[in-house]
């Protein structure tokens, strides 16, 4: 049987670590291209010691989404860091275009991430589950 995975979603993530926190999606094309661009981006990340991991979007009480291969950047959005600034430079031209047309590189600030902050009340989801 497969086993169930359970992916945190990206606000949940900038609430824990308490700052803004950079995410990347794919674009919904041919899955074989979207999951070539995912593992560029692992790649890139492994390669320069950045850690990651799997990721939702923003929870959404109106949403139940599957796993699009989201990617949270374990790295504090420092845009004058050279570490962050390599990384932004991987996804990003000088003007603030994406690099490579499959991938979107997301900031999200965490006093956006904060609207949800109801959210890990103990047993929020549960008692939204049985209401569902």
């Amino acid at each position: 049987a497969p086993m169930t995975l359970l992916i945190e979603p990206i606000d949940a993530i900038a609430r824990r670590k308490q700052r803004d926190v950079l995410k990347v999606s794919f674009q919904p094309q041919a899955q074989e291209l979207r999951e070539a661009a995912r593992q560029r981006v692992i790649d890139f990340l492994t390669a320069h010691g950045v850690a990651w991991q799997a990721c939702g979007d923003v929870a959404d009480e109106g949403v139940m989404a599957s796993y699009a291969g989201q990617i949270y950047i374990d790295l504090p959005y420092e845009p004058q860091n050279p570490r962050c600034r390599e990384i932004l430079d991987f996804f990003e031209h000088p003007d603030g275009s994406m690099k490579d047309p499959a991938v979107a590189l997301w900031l999200l600030r965490l006093a956006s991430a904060m609207r949800n902050a109801h959210h890990d009340e103990p047993g929020f989801w549960d008692r939204w589950a049985e209401r569902f």
